[in-house]
């Protein structure tokens, strides 16, 4: 794979650092401490990238900068610690399709059936259309992506096959904080609910909603096979996430830091990456194993009627580079 697209080409993908005048610099500075929260919990691969990312950040700075990792959402969910980093009391997280509440072009990291390869996301997230969405998520946002993480297909489990989409009928469904989703699942025939995703657990054991959709990753590492027998094999999103800064407190920091910390993302991001690629061989295989029996939905019914209200969903102001995605192709 081109070392260019695999790695990134926006703010992960700045020049490397020279690391000896930097952690000679660096040491004579007073110590960094952030604090970086995200929904996955420790066996998931943005964990172990997250604590890459510390390794590096210590190991660029000469031991200054300390990364404080804290999975499983115990320093906030998702939307709070967003607010959070752009008031400036949050410092990093792990987040994606969820930005486009500020920024609207951030909703094109996970259009359904938007990109059908993994191939075709590294050219659009490593690629101009991603330093364009990055851009705008610095400048609306006020937060700043360091680096991005392929995410497996999402999937929609289920305690009953589902194999078209006339069979949802109805089917109570979280999905995250996106309008673009519930727009998308409201136009399938089913009844999207927003809701964190630290509550879905909980939500699926007692009958609150009948279903989620995520990659398997987070299904595994969410035990959702405890609490759902199918996993409908609809792939309807292939999308990727941000390591994130608060881009008040990454400007509060030294251009060395900002090096620093900007060159760890990159290594995770490659880190990331090889643990992405060994993880997706073994996930299908663990799930069986636990009991879920995967169901072969049908892809084309679900992405003739998902696309034309994703599309129409799109805000104006993303459409043409969903138009570019598009006819880039698999």
């Amino acid at each position: 794979m081109n070392r260019r697209l695999f790695l990134g080409t926006g703010s992960a993908g700045l020049a490397l650092l020279a690391a000896p005048g930097l952690i000679g610099r660096a040491r004579a500075q007073a110590r960094v401490t952030l604090k970086l929260g995200h929904l996955a919990n420790e066996q998931n691969v943005w964990h172990k990238a997250a604590l890459r990312f510390a390794e590096e950040a210590a190991k660029l700075s000469g031991g200054r900068i300390e990364v404080q990792v804290f999975p499983n959402d115990t320093l906030g969910r998702e939307m709070d610690l967003i607010n959070g980093m752009q008031l400036g009391t949050a410092d990093m997280t792990i987040t994606g399709e969820s930005l486009q509440n500020w920024a609207p072009l951030a909703s094109l990291l996970a259009v359904p059936y938007g990109m059908t390869s993994l191939a075709q996301l590294d050219r659009v997230a490593g690629g101009p259309i991603g330093q364009q969405i990055e851009a705008e998520i610095v400048s609306r946002a006020r937060i700043r992506p360091l680096a991005y993480f392929a995410r497996g297909p999402r999937n929609l489990t289920s305690n009953r096959p589902i194999r078209t989409p006339d069979e949802l009928n109805g089917l109570r469904l979280r999905v995250p904080n996106v309008p673009l989703f519930v727009a998308v699942w409201s136009a399938l025939g089913a009844r999207p609910t927003p809701m964190a995703f630290g509550e879905v657990f909980t939500s699926l054991q007692n009958g609150t909603i009948d279903a989620q959709e995520n990659p398997l990753s987070l299904i595994r590492s969410a035990n959702f096979n405890e609490v759902q027998k199918f996993v409908n094999r609809t792939e309807h999103v292939r999308s990727w996430i941000y390591l994130a800064i608060s881009e008040r407190r990454f400007q509060s920091l030294s251009a060395a830091d900002r090096e620093a910390v900007t060159e760890a993302a990159k290594r995770a991001q490659a880190h990331e990456r090889a643990l992405f690629l060994e993880d997706e061989k073994s996930l299908e295989d663990d799930l069986k194993k636990r009991g879920m029996t995967f169901v072969e939905s049908d892809q084309q019914a679900f992405a003739a009627k998902a696309r034309p209200a994703a599309i129409s969903s799109i805000r104006p102001e993303a459409k043409a580079l969903l138009e570019q995605i598009l006819a880039l192709g698999a």
